[in-house]
């Protein structure tokens, strides 16, 4: 199979880096210093399994040299979605399965809306990982698992691709899954990035610091149980004691990591706040479900956002 990272980023780079150092068909679409340090030195991945390096080669910021594919994985920001899924055109062909790897829960309908062939699937990467340095991707924790699947109303057409793709990504060791219902899973992941992220960036705590204080690791839960409403009104099904269960992991595991959100605040770059808590805020409103915790956050980092987004 031929893949396609869209978005080089922590996420993509690690998943297809993967794939590449096992001899799959692999091209990564990036830009700018990170894009020439790969061009130059090849990809550097940094993992808690091992350092290992994808040669230069198969990385270019013009999907038209690439040709078209069996699988992209779509990994861009969430408020890329739109240029990104436009650029998507030379690579497509209808066989082609979109899997989109981003923060947000609204990123497939609009990519779907946009590209002019293939299949758009929900998809939910369970990893920290992020670019340390231009060409250089460090994996700092989480299963490092990938969930897809096909959105509501998808053609059953796409299912052997799919199964292909599972074994694919099982056979290179990424922890993988195909589920019936990628919906609940992706709303199940906003339910933790979103509050965790938020408090990350808002703290500037590591979620380990967050959840070895009493009134934090509450405010967290809070945080998280907002999210857990508005979900469960839009028809999701969300494990019963869901947060309970994702706070005693974090209070278990002592987790030292800081949220993409937090990254990107410190490293003064455009965040994807309207995607995590600035969403939930919207659909509470919709829905008439209270969410305070997360319209504090949203109105508290919007401005970061709104002051590098201009400067970009």
């Amino acid at each position: 199979m031929k893949f396609v990272i869209v978005g080089a980023g922590g996420v993509g780079a690690f998943f297809g880096g993967k794939l590449a150092a096992r001899g799959k068909d692999v091209w990564f679409v990036a830009r700018g210093k990170h894009l020439a340090a790969m061009r130059a030195n090849g990809l550097c991945v940094n993992s808690s399994e091992g350092q290992f390096t994808v040669p230069p080669g198969r990385m270019t910021d013009n999907p038209a040299e690439i040709g078209p594919v069996d699988v992209a994985l779509f990994c861009v920001k969430s408020y890329d979605t739109h240029s990104a899924a436009q650029q998507l055109a030379p690579i497509l062909a209808e066989r082609t399965i979109v899997i989109s790897l981003q923060n947000g829960v609204d990123n497939e309908a609009e990519i779907q809306k946009i590209i002019p062939a293939g299949t758009v699937y929900g998809g939910a990467a369970y990893i920290y990982s992020t670019v340390t340095a231009p060409g250089v991707i460090t994996e700092t924790g989480g299963p490092k698992k990938i969930i897809f699947g096909a959105m509501p109303g998808a053609s059953d057409g796409t299912r052997e691709t799919a199964r292909r793709i599972l074994d694919t990504l099982i056979e290179v060791g990424i922890k993988a899954e195909l589920t019936d219902d990628i919906c609940s899973a992706l709303w199940s992941k906003f339910i933790l990035i979103t509050s965790v992220g938020g408090l990350t960036a808002l703290t500037r705590l590591t979620v380990g610091e967050i959840v070895a204080v009493d009134q934090t690791r509450a405010l967290l839960a809070d945080a998280m149980r907002e999210v857990e409403g508005v979900a469960k009104a839009r028809g999701m099904n969300i494990e019963t004691g869901y947060v309970d269960r994702v706070v005693r992991t974090l209070r278990r595991l002592g987790n030292s990591n800081h949220s993409s959100l937090y990254y990107d605040l410190i490293r003064e770059k455009p965040m994807e706040i309207e995607a995590l808590s600035g969403a939930v805020v919207k659909y509470g409103q919709a829905l008439g479900i209270p969410t305070p915790i997360h319209r504090t956050i949203y109105g508290a980092l919007l401005p970061y956002h709104l002051k590098h987004l201009t400067k970009r």
